[in-house]
């Protein structure tokens, strides 16, 4: 599948993928690839930092479902909608996200560009940690990684990447992405 350009298709997209994921989720407390986290941790650290993010940023409130504790589904498909919902807006197109860190920005392209991207990459996680198809669209894959490499002194300072995992040269896109955000592409799993 082609991801679309546009904010509210392609996270329309990437969301179906990561719901298929989280559905498919047999085990929430499995390891993922992510030091220190389970499966249920990949779920939990979409539906917290978004919501904080467009409130303080953009003065955008989504809707809160259970926690991830106590259902990490429903968790998901209520954060997961409400993203959508805002995507969905004609307004959105109008309105402005405003970051010290970042500076301003249309709010679909704020969203695609640090949460859908961040969605999309998490959706490996998920995959690996509960044993499902971790194949990802390789041109986003190499979009993602292409927009990153230009920038990577920043990311890692963040303390958001890992240290990058070397892959052979001749890597596909998608094994060079994991490896550039401090992924082993050849973890294991379950």
């Amino acid at each position: 599948m082609t991801l679309s350009d546009h904010p509210a298709e392609r996270h329309r997209q990437v969301a179906g993928l990561f719901t298929e994921r989280v559905r498919g989720a047999r085990s929430w407390d499995a390891p993922s690839p992510v030091d220190g986290w389970a499966a249920r941790d990949v779920v939990r650290h979409l539906t917290e930092w978004l919501p904080a993010f467009l409130a303080s940023s953009a003065g955008v409130d989504l809707p809160r479902g259970p926690s991830v504790d106590e259902d990490p589904v429903a968790a998901w498909q209520v954060h997961c909608d409400g993203v959508q919902a805002v995507l969905d807006d004609p307004e959105t197109k109008r309105r402005e996200l405003a970051n010290p860190h970042i500076g301003s920005l249309p709010l679909d392209s704020a969203i695609d560009r640090f949460y859908t991207a961040d969605m999309f990459m998490h959706t490996w996680d998920l995959a690996r940690a509960t044993g499902q198809d971790d194949r990802l669209d390789p041109g986003f894959c190499a979009l993602l990684l292409a927009g990153m490499e230009g920038m990577e002194e920043a990311m890692r300072s963040s303390g958001e990447f890992g240290a990058r995992v070397e892959v052979p040269a001749d890597a596909d896109a998608q094994t060079r992405l994991l490896g550039f955000i401090g992924r082993d592409p050849f973890w294991p799993g379950r």
